[in-house]
């Protein structure tokens, strides 16, 4: 039941976020159901590749507005991720439970080197993603006109998206300084 409110979150999210998608990157060894909802964004190509990072290392520079990742990243795989998005791209990660704070906060300060916006969202799932940004902010420029013109979704929509990166006071005392909004 909980599958598909994490498929619609890892990819609503970040495409409703980003303000003009036209090619999005799914890094995924199970990438089925994340193209299924990839696929409800008619006019925007996607392309999926397995969680290898010689999977996407060929990829030319400044080739995608998204990228979608399921990936273990390090500093290696981040640093690729940034060099094949554009200046204005971004970027939703799977990562260890925000109760795992050294392994994140390691992320976070990699993140830190490429991206302006740093935040991690509930996916509805009790479980949190990580989206990092160049660019857009995701609760100030949420796409509400592309958030509420999509069909078929069970879960989100354009109210769930900015409650999502609602944060208890925990995490944000736990990474103030970190988080970057």
């Amino acid at each position: 039941m909980k599958n598909f409110i994490y498929n619609e979150m890892m990819v609503h999210v970040p495409v409703c976020t980003s303000k003009d998608p036209k090619n999005v990157l799914i890094v995924s060894d199970s990438s089925t159901d994340l193209a299924v909802e990839m696929g409800k964004h008619t006019e925007i190509a996607h392309k999926c590749v397995a969680c290898s990072i010689d999977s996407f290392r060929d990829e030319a520079d400044a080739s995608y507005d998204v990228v979608i990742c399921e990936a273990d990243t390090d500093a290696a795989v981040l640093a690729h991720i940034s060099r094949i998005l554009l200046e204005d791209g971004l970027v939703v990660m799977t990562h260890a439970s925000l109760d795992n704070t050294a392994q994140n906060k390691q992320n976070m300060q990699i993140l830190g080197k490429y991206f302006k916006i740093i935040m991690p969202f509930n996916l509805g799932t009790g479980e949190t993603a990580l989206l990092a940004s160049k660019e857009y902010h995701p609760t100030a420029d949420i796409n509400l006109h592309r958030a509420d013109m999509l069909d078929g979704l069970d879960f989100y929509n354009c109210d769930v998206h900015p409650a999502a990166f609602a944060m208890g006071n925990n995490i944000r005392k736990e990474y103030l300084g970190i988080i970057k909004n």
